[in-house]
């Protein structure tokens, strides 16, 4: 692998930090005021998304994008260093149409959408015209285990009908939120795997509620970790996205991209509070020494260095692994990196806030809504247990299909060592 950015992703990288530092950076201050105030998104959001069309730094996400949707064609690789430097700024995707969950989505929809599904939806999210959401986790039963889950999608004649609840869908309270993509159970099959399908449901259907809009650790984003209730909800046949009964596969393909765009970012806002970590550690002082004289600081930030060099490497690893061999092949790459990076910014910015002292707790710096997203990281997109639990099968099998392959570096006789389990 080389670790060498190439011409082109540096041209970029370069076009792209111009473009923060000129346009989106001096907007930061003026974003968190119009959402105080309720002026969700910011009127001067529309100009600076048109800017970054025009400029090309549009859809940069979105490997093997149609000829027809305006965009740069990027690999996973490519957009790695992309996706770091918006991270840095929470915000700031959705200036380049680059905003989960419309990633994941646009991703399910460029590989399952029937060409009139394409046409309504996937045209309009291209284009940034709307915003969309997922609705896959529930209340009532452990997320984390797909096939748990109990939202009814009935088959009536020409229609779907829908009931349940969902919560903490990321995006639904956004004013520009058109489309769900609602996974449910649609059948109670022996197939484990089989019994859930994807529906396509208009933001206003009847029968959609948003209930509330959930805080995570006392903090409410505009955009909405909502809770939808589905009661008798009606939408045609036609709305049905990809087979019935292929939600759950359909699921996989589409959280791996998900899931490694969220480590890019995170490497991102983990080098941000390296720097402030830093700034406050050479300009402040106690007892009659800077903070970046005290061995225990230097540590920190010694570690720091380290850690996020790690997982920046990982994550091109993964991100190399998608593009090569495909989804599938890299979801233990995926699950690993999403263990690394969770744990890397909650340890991270820590450190950094305890160098900040109090102000560090304050929205005075964006470092407690930082430590507040990476604690949530260890849920979202399958809690840490889980992806923990697909790293270490896949070692075992690796031991069970060269079983013995340790034993020539025992001292101990063969026949004093235990059974080996299966």
């Amino acid at each position: 692998m080389d670790f060498e950015y190439s011409p082109k992703v540096q041209e970029l990288r370069r076009r792209l930090l111009d473009f923060m530092d000129r346009y989106v950076l001096p907007y930061n201050a003026e974003w968190h005021r119009c959402v105080g105030e309720g002026a969700y998104p910011p009127p001067f959001l529309a100009d600076m998304k048109a800017l970054a069309r025009d400029e090309g730094l549009w859809n940069l996400f979105l490997p093997g994008l149609p000829d027809d949707a305006p965009g740069t064609r990027l690999t996973n690789l490519e957009y790695a260093p992309l996706a770091e430097i918006m991270g840095r700024i929470p915000w700031s995707p959705e200036v380049f149409n680059c905003s989960a969950p419309d990633t994941g989505n646009m991703e399910l929809l460029q590989l399952f959408a029937t060409p009139e599904q394409y046409e309504r939806w996937q045209k309009p999210l291209l284009a940034g015209e709307i915003r969309s959401a997922f609705a896959m986790s529930e209340p009532d039963v452990a997320s984390s285990d797909p096939t748990n889950l109990q939202t009814l999608v009935r088959r009536d004649g020409d229609d779907y009908v829908i009931n349940g609840r969902k919560w903490f869908i990321t995006g639904a309270a956004h004013p520009d939120c058109r489309l769900l993509i609602v996974m449910g159970r649609s059948g109670d099959g022996d197939t484990k795997h089989g019994n859930h399908s994807m529906i396509l449901v208009p933001m206003e259907t009847p029968g959609v509620t948003l209930v509330r809009n959930i805080p995570i650790m006392q903090h409410e984003t505009p955009e909405g970790h909502c809770e939808l209730l589905f009661r008798d909800v009606r939408v045609p046949v036609a709305n049905l996205l990809g087979q019935e009964g292929q939600g759950f596969a359909m699921a996989q393909a589409r959280l791996g991209p998900g899931r490694i765009h969220h480590c890019m970012r995170t490497i991102g806002q983990c080098e941000l509070a390296l720097e402030m970590m830093c700034d406050r550690a050479l300009e402040r002082r106690a007892f009659g020494r800077y903070l970046a004289d005290q061995a225990n600081v230097q540590e920190w930030i010694a570690d720091t260095r380290l850690e996020i060099d790690q997982a920046r490497l990982l994550v091109l690893r993964a991100a190399a692994t998608l593009d090569r061999l495909g989804n599938k092949a890299g979801r233990v790459d995926v699950s690993a990196i999403k263990i690394v990076a969770a744990r890397l910014q909650t340890r991270v910015v820590d450190r950094a806030m305890q160098v900040f002292g109090a102000m560090g707790l304050s929205p005075d710096t964006p470092l407690a809504y930082l430590w507040t997203w990476g604690r949530a990281m260890h849920f979202l997109d399958g809690p840490d247990e889980v992806h923990l639990r697909t790293v270490a099968r896949a070692e075992l099998d690796r031991a069970r299909e060269s079983p013995g392959r340790s034993l020539p570096y025992f001292t101990l006789p063969e026949q004093l060592r235990g059974p080996r389990r299966r």
